[in-house]
């Protein structure tokens, strides 16, 4: 799959091609169904398909100080996009001069002189250009004029896990996913994403009491805007070069050692012979073990501990290599 930053790294000889526009971040079930829809519609057109989405996001820019937790950074969702099948994405850099493009201008400087789209596919709710005020209506009007198609697809609804007060069924994406995430429903979180959310970062260096207490953990310095679920104790994987480990993960401040830095940190089951210190690494959440608790000793935090890990391991056996992805 090809990756550009910017017009300017589009090939001068890109021929027509089918694109779809959108952040995408976490690439949900709902995301899914429209770049699939795209890549359907490219290969039956014979052209390559490709996905436009922007960099920071744009709340950043017309709002700053707004950016939404991350689900997902830019190569992330790119490793999800090329398992879609998509030919090429292209991540613009939204500034604040891009901010005001009118919507007419951003269909020809991008869809129509660089893409050369032929088909473009939305969903119905679609804005574009400046203050938003492009929808799918301006879209199909301005195809038209410079001779591409527009195909609007319906999003699915969610299953288990996406469900409002009343009960009823929410439409995927990624502002539910963001909840969920925020509310330590990893599970549901799942559910909307079609697979774990993921955290990742750096592994540096912490103050070791894991290792100490027997439980060596992966320490990690999160991404800026990271979207890191609630405070707790989570079953999941530690994804480290393509190697996906059953782990424990923690959530939080060390409340047992009166700690106050938020911290991410994994303990791949049964290995304590990793160094990764320095490492870039992954971990996947698949369900949510229990909230942050203080022990009346170390001796009850080890027992609790020991008890995390092998409902962590079940769990992990019985949902199977998920965390890969």
């Amino acid at each position: 799959m090809q990756r550009w930053r910017g017009l300017e790294d589009i090939p001068q000889d890109w021929g027509r091609s089918v694109v779809t526009i959108g952040s995408y971040d976490g690439v949900h079930r709902g995301h899914q169904v429209i770049i699939g829809r795209a890549v359907e519609r490219a290969r039956e057109l014979g052209v390559p398909s490709v996905v436009v989405t922007f960099d920071p996001h744009p709340m950043e820019v017309v709002r700053p100080g707004s950016h939404p937790p991350l689900l997902a950074p830019h190569h992330r969702r790119a490793e999800l996009l090329a398992e879609l099948g998509v030919d090429a994405v292209l991540v613009l850099p939204f500034t604040a001069e891009f901010s005001k493009l009118p919507a007419a201008d951003f269909v020809v400087k991008v869809l129509v002189d660089k893409l050369h789209a032929k088909l473009v596919v939305e969903g119905p709710n679609f804005r574009f250009g400046h203050r938003a005020a492009g929808n799918v209506a301006l879209l199909e009007e301005l195809g038209a004029t410079y001779d591409y198609g527009v195909e609007v697809v319906g999003l699915k609804l969610t299953g288990e896990g996406g469900a409002d007060e009343g009960g009823e069924a929410l439409p995927f994406s990624s502002t539910l996913t963001r909840r969920l995430v925020a509310e330590g429903d990893v599970e549901g979180a799942m559910e909307v994403l079609g697979h774990p959310h993921r955290v990742e970062g750096i592994v540096v260096r912490g103050a070791q009491r894991g290792r100490e207490l027997g439980f060596p953990t992966a320490n990690l310095e999160t991404l800026p805007h990271t979207a890191i679920p609630a405070d707790g104790v989570y079953a999941g994987w530690l994804v480290v070069g393509g190697e996906s480990m059953p782990a424990a993960i923690s959530v939080g401040t060390n409340v047992q050692f009166d700690a106050t830095e938020r911290t991410v940190e994994a303990y791949a089951i049964d290995r304590v012979d990793l160094d990764l210190y320095g490492l870039h690494v992954a971990v996947d959440f698949l369900a949510y073990l229990r909230g942050m608790e203080k022990f009346d000793s170390v001796e009850a935090l080890l027992e609790r501990m020991a008890d995390d890990v092998k409902r962590a391991r079940e769990l992990v056996a019985a949902r199977g290599a998920r965390g890969a992805r």
